[in-house]
């Protein structure tokens, strides 16, 4: 038994290495593939009569582990410098704005129609309302490196807005004045926090001499995550904080709390531990879409009495998508397509207090969200290039940009 676990088990994560390398030719995102794969799985299992044991408490475990180490990953690839300033701006508004007037509105559609009051109509869209990094990084790896940079971005301020937001609705039983205060100064200890674990975490990196070295710095970056969550802190923050700062530690090398790192050594040591985040990323977000579509069942993803608010939810969020990406002039192509709902939205929709559900956001809503938003994911793809041409577009961008004034380019 044993070993027909470890072999299936390696068959489904080559099949999907397999699905990961082929998806710019294919053009189906490989989120899809998985989840078919996951539910051709479960079909099988229920042919040949196989008892597996009930998986469900995994998939929180594997979801959370998974967005640590993807907004890891997403963040230790952005260069932080003046010039990345308008980016990161319009991204922060494109990541905000649609988000929270699809929970506004969705909310009140809930409440008009007598399913709940207006918060907890918030609490459980908010779920579909936050744009899933687990999905949108890794689909927009044969992109040009601005359109990289802007989801990257975009994705990962989604995840950590969405999850402050959540996380206020849920916790308030009333919002007013004292909520706030106690919300802003949430965030200030957060930050704080971040600044720390950033800092002890750079030192540990650069000084610890075993051979293994990056494994614990990851385990206890979850760690303190886990625990600033437990007490309902934004702790996607220092996730965040701790990629930028390792990933542009060369750029950053004139702050003086930077020196003290001494980033010429720690460069060598950041190019080993990008990678293997990277390595450590693929795996954990592939086992958590096979077990999702392994755990998907059939009449959830037919039923017909949802389709009609899954289409409705898809509609609004890209109307509201392109309204923003024209008022920020961003490129309709590839941005529009690549607002996928994952990894994010399960876990949010998970986390909804038992005393918070309502009927009509139910598992079926949420599958139905994410297969249609992925499977649009599939226009974007139509725009991918292969890699080789992607590296060559850069280069050439690169030269042109050398050859302008620097003052030009500064603004």
């Amino acid at each position: 038994m044993t070993a027909a676990v470890i072999i299936s088990i390696c068959v489904l994560l080559l099949i999907a290495y397999v699905f990961d390398i082929t998806s710019s030719k294919t053009k189906v995102p490989s989120v899809i593939l998985l989840l078919g794969l996951g539910i051709g799985v479960k079909q099988a299992v229920v042919f040949f009569g196989i008892e597996i044991p009930e998986l469900t408490p995994v998939l929180p475990l594997l979801g959370t582990i998974g967005l640590i180490l993807i907004v890891l990953e997403g963040s230790l690839e952005l260069e932080l410098d003046k010039s990345r300033l308008p980016i990161i701006g319009k991204s922060l508004v494109v990541a905000i704005f649609p988000m929270v007037l699809l929970a506004l509105g969705l909310a009140y559609v809930l409440s008009y129609f007598g399913y709940c009051s207006l918060k907890i109509g918030l609490a459980n869209a908010i779920p579909l309302a936050v744009i899933s990094s687990a999905v949108a990084i890794p689909s927009m790896k044969n992109f040009l490196h601005l359109d990289r940079e802007f989801v990257t971005y975009e994705s990962s301020l989604s995840d950590i807005i969405g999850i402050v937001f959540f996380n206020f609705i849920v916790m308030n039983e009333l919002i007013n004045k004292a909520s706030l205060v106690h919300f802003f100064s949430q965030l200030g200890i957060t930050l704080l926090i971040s600044i720390v674990a950033t800092v002890a975490l750079a030192l540990l990196l650069k000084n610890i001499r075993h051979h293994v070295k990056f494994v614990p710095i990851i385990v206890l970056m979850m760690l303190i995550y886990q625990i600033a969550e437990s007490f309902h802190l934004p702790s996607l923050i220092m996730i965040l904080m701790f990629g930028l700062v390792v990933g542009n530690i060369d750029k950053l090398k004139n702050i003086k709390l930077i020196k003290k790192l001494h980033p010429e050594v720690l460069l060598t040591e950041v190019t080993k531990f990008k990678e293997l985040t990277g390595e450590m990323a693929f795996l954990i977000r592939t086992m958590f879409f096979l077990l999702f579509g392994y755990l998907i069942k059939l009449e959830e993803l037919f039923n017909l009495e949802t389709l009609v608010w899954s289409i409705g939810i898809v509609v609004v969020i890209y109307l509201l998508r392109a309204l923003y990406l024209f008022i920020m002039r961003l490129p309709m192509q590839p941005l529009l397509f690549v607002a996928p709902r994952g990894l994010i939205t399960i876990l949010l929709f998970l986390s909804i207090p038992i005393s918070q559900q309502i009927e009509v956001v139910n598992s079926s809503l949420i599958i139905q969200v994410i297969i249609i938003t992925s499977l649009l994911m599939i226009l974007m793809k139509k725009n991918e290039k292969p890699i080789e041409e992607v590296v060559a577009e850069e280069s050439e961008l690169l030269e042109i940009a050398e050859e302008l004034p620097s003052d030009l380019l500064d603004k």
